[in-house]
């Protein structure tokens, strides 16, 4: 909208050395997340809640074991709202300008969330990313990289989540969120409402060193579900979206109670296998 709060200018490279990271990812990489993580998560959880009325769906597609999150990107909270309504520790990865001196540097690192030194070729982020995972932890990663700025989902997704998916084998879990982008207008006094939908889990056959069409067509592919995810709940509106998926929740519990195959269990694809498939058509 027009009359949204301004976005800070960003910026796109940080020009401190890759050492400068290293006590950073040194510690996500021997620790999990500390006793902080759960002070900023139910603090985080009590504001979406009570002033955005954020609401989720489809939490039990989070399964147990190694896991990446991968959800759209519209605000700085989108962190926090993808974390809100699942109990795992998601470990985040964020720019690298958040971290250096000051308490928020330290309640980051603490909390499990680790650097990507923005404006260079990083593997130091992906080396902690599938330690993270090798101890069946969960990662978070925004598919498009950076913020969109008007709240739609971006058209081009970044190689690096396709990667990371198939040199893990983890389990991928879209995630879509819809109105995050105006949590800014809170300094104007408006509050929007806030949806997260965590789509169907999935898993790409396991590929010891992925090449680049291979990490494309698996980025694509989670792009396109969160697309679709958000799409349907944009096309809805929040209110209705709101209904809509409480009641496929409901819909799926009671197939659960009556003993019918869960809704939800990861599938494999084999993208990893066949690289040379075209991505799916949107």
């Amino acid at each position: 909208m027009a009359d949204d709060a301004k976005i800070k200018a960003q910026v796109y490279k940080d020009p401190r050395p890759a050492e400068t990271f290293t006590a950073y990812h040194e510690r996500v990489r021997d620790h999990g997340p500390e006793w902080i993580y759960e002070v900023v998560r139910v603090a985080t959880m009590l504001n979406a809640l009570l002033l955005f009325r954020a609401r989720g769906f489809g939490s039990e597609n989070v399964p147990d074991g190694p896991v990446i999150l991968a959800p759209n990107h519209a605000s700085f909270m989108d962190h926090f709202f993808c974390a809100a309504f699942v109990r795992r520790h998601i470990q985040f990865m964020a720019k690298s300008q958040m971290f250096g001196s000051g308490p928020l540097s330290w309640i980051y690192t603490h909390g499990g969330v680790f650097p990507v030194r923005r404006g260079h070729h990083d593997d130091d982020t992906f080396v902690s990313a599938f330690k993270i995972l090798e101890r069946g932890g969960a990662v978070g990663m925004y598919v498009e990289g950076g913020r969109s700025r008007t709240g739609t989902v971006g058209t081009e997704a970044k190689p690096g989540i396709g990667r990371l998916a198939l040199e893990s084998g983890a389990t991928v879990v879209p995630v879509a969120i819809l109105g995050s982008h105006q949590v800014r207008n809170w300094t104007r006094g408006r509050f929007p409402k806030v949806l997260v939908q965590y789509g169907e889990p999935f898993a790409v056959e396991r590929v010891e060193r992925s090449t680049r069409d291979q990490q494309q067509l698996v980025a694509d592919e989670i792009l396109s579900r969160i697309q679709a995810m958000h799409s349907e709940m944009t096309d809805l509106g929040a209110r209705r979206a709101t209904k809509v998926l409480g009641e496929r929740a409901r819909a799926r519990q009671l197939r659960l109670a009556m003993g019918r195959a869960p809704v939800g269990a990861a599938e494999t694809t084999d993208m990893g296998a066949r690289p040379e498939r075209a991505p799916l058509k949107r």
